[in-house]
Parts: structure tokens; C-alpha cells; sequence
């Protein structure tokens, strides 16, 4: 029987796993569906090896739970996403100190800068215009982008698998921001701390955007 040399059993079991990842997070599958190795190796057109490894992936990073002889679409109950949202406060403040600590000292491009600037005004856009989804994909891109200024590889990754769970988690209410003027002042707050340097203003007004969208303020 023919076998893949490792190298590209590692490089299928990425492409299974960022191809699943995808897939959940955009809503292909929903929370508390199963899935099964041969149902998802049928789908992705490989075979069953990279799939199960791709699974117990997606388990490491919360977005799946083991099931039988497949998984299941995890989604955080309401104290788990309070917990996740608190987490993620704190990363944020964290990379958004690390960022404008960066721009004080010289080391962020002003085509970066100006990028991050145009996710903000992209989400505030679509925001206003009603756009919700459109408005939280371009959130995650300026929350993303900030992350990345901050060059801590570790803060990012944390970040973008709690992204990925609160996303999954809250799909299904997602709703228009209570305060959009609000919402997008923050952004605008955030950006101004980074663009001067501001390291601790820049952590305070992360760390209260997040807690505002939970709902919990800046206690």
C-alpha cells in the first residue's frame, strides 16, 4: 500500500485542519453537530488519517469535543463565554500595549498603521450600514492586525482561538452592537493611544472594548 512520506502527511493533515476550521467558524457546521471521519474525508476529498488528526487539532483548540467515532461543534455555554471574554480582555490590553509601545519606539511601518486605520474605518462602515456580519469580520481583522503589531506570536495565537470560539459561540444572536457610535469611538480611542505611543491608555481602552461587548464594563 502506497504511503505518503511524513512531510505530506503533515501538510494534509494542515490542509484538513484549516480546511475544518473554516468550516465551523463560518458556520458550515453547527454548534452540536457530529461529525465523522468518513462523512468530513469524503467532503475534503483525502482520507481518514489526516481527518482524525485534523480532529484531535480542533479538540486541542476547543472548537470540537471528542464523540464516539467522530466529534462534536463545541459551543462555550455562558459562564465559559464570560470566562473566554475576560481572557481575551487581557490579551487584548496586552497586545495593544506591546503595539503602541512598538510605534514609540519606530519599529511599526506607517503602511501597517495605516492598514490597521482601514480595517476600523471598514468595520465602522459597515456597522452603520447595518452590515453586522460584514461589520464583525472586519473587527476581527483590526483586532487581528493589532495583535500582529504587537509581535508576540503566543499572545496572537491565544487570541485567534478564542476568537474562533467566541465566534462559534455567538453566531447564532449575533445582533447590531448596542452602541455602535460607542463601539466604533473605542476604535478610534484605540488607534489614537497606538498611532502617540500611549502603551497604557492603549491597554485601557482594549481591555474596556472587549469588557463592553460582554457587557461587563470596565469593572
Amino acid at each position: 500500500m502506497h504511503t505518503l512520506p511524513y512531510a505530506g502527511r503533515v501538510q494534509q493533515t494542515e490542509s484538513a485542519r484549516a480546511q475544518l476550521r473554516d468550516l465551523i467558524v463560518a458556520g458550515a457546521y453547527a454548534p452540536g453537530e457530529r461529525l465523522t471521519e468518513t462523512e468530513v474525508a469524503q467532503s475534503l476529498a483525502m482520507s481518514r488519517t489526516p481527518v482524525r488528526e485534523a480532529f484531535r487539532a480542533l479538540v486541542s483548540d476547543g472548537l470540537v469535543r471528542s464523540a464516539g467515532r467522530g466529534v462534536q461543534v463545541v459551543a462555550l455555554d455562558v459562564e465559559a463565554l464570560r470566562h473566554a471574554y475576560q481572557v481575551r480582555a487581557a490579551l487584548e490590553a496586552l497586545t495593544a500595549e506591546l503595539a503602541a509601545r512598538r510605534q514609540a519606539q519606530g519599529r511599526i511601518a506607517p503602511a501597517d498603521l495605516a492598514a490597521l486605520v482601514d480595517d476600523a474605518e471598514q468595520a465602522g462602515t459597515a456597522t452603520l450600514a447595518g452590515e453586522f456580519a460584514a461589520a464583525a469580520g472586519h473587527s476581527r481583522r483590526f483586532h487581528t492586525r493589532l495583535a500582529a503589531l504587537a509581535a508576540n506570536p503566543v499572545a496572537s495565537a491565544a487570541l485567534d482561538r478564542l476568537w474562533d470560539q467566541i465566534v462559534v459561540s455567538t453566531r447564532a444572536s449575533l445582533d447590531p452592537p448596542g452602541r455602535p457610535a460607542h463601539v466604533n469611538g473605542q476604535h478610534r480611542e484605540l488607534l489614537a493611544a497606538i498611532r502617540e505611543g500611549r502603551a497604557a491608555d492603549a491597554a485601557a481602552v482594549a481591555r474596556a472594548h472587549v469588557l463592553d461587548t460582554l457587557g461587563e464594563g470596565s469593572d
